[in-house]
């Protein structure tokens, strides 16, 4: 990364932040005007503040070096073809994964339909993937809770303003899918489980 810098670029993709040094260096990076964009292998995006942190960061260089994380997850889609409405709905479960009220009533919920002689999926009833991701962006208001931090990054803090100021948690992302019909509930449940 030192000889990258010596070549003046405008913008840099660092493999994946795996130590200190290299988090520091990307940091540097940003900090001195580079677009740098990098990967880390974490739960959901406040989970990220909390890795640099642990990796040995200052949460102040956190907070004011980095403008958005993204984390994603690969979501199966239902097959356009085939799908069919869910046979059942748990408006108590549905209620827990964030649905309205509303959205219980209204929203068309769709399910697999495997074992048919669909060309589009050939009998899977699945039918490709999708990003399901969620965006944490640096607010003056989580970059306030990062540099006020103290001892332990608090991510459940950072997922509460970021969620009062818009951010979609992967949950939430997974939700939108499932009412456009393109994803199951149980889907949903898979790859967002243990999610807020």
């Amino acid at each position: 990364l030192r000889a990258i810098l010596r070549h003046d670029p405008d913008v840099v993709m660092v493999g994946e932040m795996r130590d200190k040094d290299t988090a520091e260096l990307a940091i540097k990076l940003a900090n001195t005007g580079h677009l740098t964009f990098s990967t880390l292998h974490t739960n959901d995006a406040p989970s990220a503040v909390s890795r640099l942190y642990k990796m040995g960061l200052e949460p102040f260089l956190i907070a004011y070096a980095i403008n958005l994380v993204v984390a994603q997850r690969l979501i199966r889609t239902l097959c356009p073809d085939c799908k069919k409405p869910a046979a059942q709905r748990d408006p108590i479960l549905m209620t827990e994964l964030g649905f309205t009220p509303e959205e219980i009533q209204t929203a068309h919920v769709y399910e697999p339909n495997p074992g048919t002689h669909c060309p589009t999926c050939k009998g899977k009833g699945i039918k490709g993937r999708r990003a399901c991701a969620e965006a944490l962006y640096f607010s003056p208001a989580i970059q306030a809770a990062i540099v006020s931090a103290g001892g332990e990054i608090n991510e459940d803090e950072i997922r509460t303003i970021a969620t009062s100021e818009g951010m979609l948690t992967l949950q939430a992302s997974a939700r939108v899918l499932v009412l456009r019909g393109e994803v199951s509930i149980d889907e949903m449940l898979r790859v967002t489980a243990g999610e807020h």
